[in-house]
């Protein structure tokens, strides 16, 4: 009797991690902006099955776990565990949080200039720290 109460105690446990995933999954898609639509072309998949993961019809493999924490930069660990949400991860100032609300109404194809144009700023901006340092060294 102890063993099937384990048992029942762990499919309870199982549900309720597939649940949170599911939710966590639709929620950081959610928040970054991302239609299924897109995400489904990224990981290569149907839509439904997009679909099917948030809803917890359909099991996540740990394939599609590692493509999808790839896809919304975030680590496994955080898909997986309980803790902080979407936001409190993605977003740590008001500024990174402004970016993100104006990038979510922006379609795929600026998304894309504005993630070009970011990047370009970042090595512009390691550019400009080496030019600095160099002239405090040369002086």
């Amino acid at each position: 009797m102890s063993d099937m109460m384990h048992n029942d105690d762990l499919r309870l446990n199982s549900e309720e991690e597939q649940e949170r995933l599911s939710r966590r999954l639709r929620e950081t898609r959610e928040y970054l902006g991302f239609s299924q639509e897109f995400v489904a072309e990224q990981l290569d998949i149907p839509r439904a099955s997009i679909s099917a993961l948030e809803t917890g019809k359909r099991k996540v493999s740990s394939v599609e776990l590692k493509q999808l924490a790839r896809l919304y930069k975030c680590s496994v660990a955080f898909l997986l565990e309980e803790g902080e949400t979407a936001e409190d991860m993605l977003a740590e100032d008001a500024t990174v949080r402004a970016l993100f609300r104006t990038m979510r109404e922006l379609s795929e194809q600026d998304r894309q200039q504005l993630l070009r144009f970011a990047q370009f700023l970042r090595q512009a901006g390691h550019a400009s720290k080496l030019s600095e340092d160099t002239s405090d060294h040369t002086e």
